[in-house]
C-alpha cells in the first residue's frame, strides 16, 4: 500500500500505521478513508495529499 504525503505541512499517511488517534486503524489503505478525514497535524483536507514516489 503507498503512503500518502500532506502538500501543506508534510505529514505522511502510513497505511501500516493508520491513523487511530482519529479512528483509522492500521491496515487501511488511504483511499479507503473517510472523506471527512483531516490530515491530524494542519486539518488539511484530504485532497490535499498525493501519493509518495
Amino acid at each position: 500500500m503507498k503512503k500518502y504525503v500532506c502538500k501543506l505541512c508534510g505529514w505522511v499517511y502510513d497505511p501500516a500505521l493508520g491513523d487511530p488517534d482519529n479512528n483509522v486503524p492500521a491496515g487501511t489503505p488511504f483511499e479507503k478513508i473517510p472523506d471527512d478525514w483531516v490530515c491530524p497535524v494542519c486539518g488539511a483536507e484530504k485532497e490535499e495529499f498525493e501519493a509518495e514516489n
